[in-house]
């Protein structure tokens, strides 16, 4: 779709950690270029929390509290960490206390949690404990996290889990079954998060009072034959 617009789109052979490496050196060789650094980026940071304004935007059209009375979970697939992070400042900025943030990770790719449970941030890379990074959820197969986003989590994010392959495509069958939305495979590591908040693993558990959120993002630019093969994979 990028390149039918006009867009030079330029692919790298290695794990996504080079290729914003070599996307940054070629862009500081280009004085006309605008590097978009989602590993170091505040200015992407804080463009991404506007969304929780527009959460409670949302919620309070259809009505729904959020406080600490009526706690909110929400959670986020997480690659590098940009996006969720800013997402995740964003709401805890706005819902406060009633609002509980949770990271999806493949389990090939658990950067961020590889980054906070260990203390070292971006210091460290799953290839250095023997994880391979390889995963079918290609938007998070991200092996180091943003340091900027890792650093500001240690006191916001709420937890992390991890998600198998497998499971993805069963959660994108079923939400296209239920509601018709697509959303691609990185985007439904998410839904596994329900299974470990509701043991109250990582927060309190959840009433009768409490909501839900899945961040489920991404999925529109997917081709129309990739999106079948997905969906019957899924129904497998």
């Amino acid at each position: 779709m990028l390149r039918s617009k006009g867009v030079t789109v330029v692919e790298y052979p290695d794990d996504y950690e080079a290729a914003v490496a070599q996307g940054r050196r070629e862009a500081e060789a280009d004085p006309t270029c605008h590097f978009v650094d989602d590993e170091n980026s505040l200015d992407l940071f804080a463009g991404y929390s506007v969304a929780g304004r527009r959460l409670k935007r949302q919620l309070d059209e259809l009505g729904i509290k959020v406080d600490k009375d009526h706690r909110m979970y929400v959670y986020l697939p997480c690659g590098v960490g940009g996006a969720p992070g800013g997402v995740t400042y964003g709401i805890r900025e706005t819902f406060g206390e009633g609002a509980y943030c949770f990271f999806a990770e493949p389990t090939h790719a658990p950067c961020m949690a590889l980054g906070l449970i260990s203390g070292k941030l971006n210091g460290i890379a799953v290839g250095d404990i023997g994880i391979d990074g390889k995963t079918e959820a290609d938007g998070l197969a991200v092996g180091r996290p943003s340091g900027l986003v890792a650093k500001a989590m240690q006191t916001m994010l709420n937890g992390c889990f991890t998600v198998e392959d497998a499971k993805l495509y069963p959660y994108l069958a079923a939400l296209k079954d239920q509601t018709g939305i697509f959303i691609e495979p990185s985007a439904c590591a998410a839904f596994e998060g329900l299974k470990y908040i509701c043991k109250g693993a990582f927060a309190p558990e959840p009433d009768e009072n409490s909501i839900h959120v899945v961040w489920a993002t991404g999925g529109n630019m997917v081709p129309e034959e990739e999106k079948t093969a997905y969906y019957e994979r899924g129904k497998r």
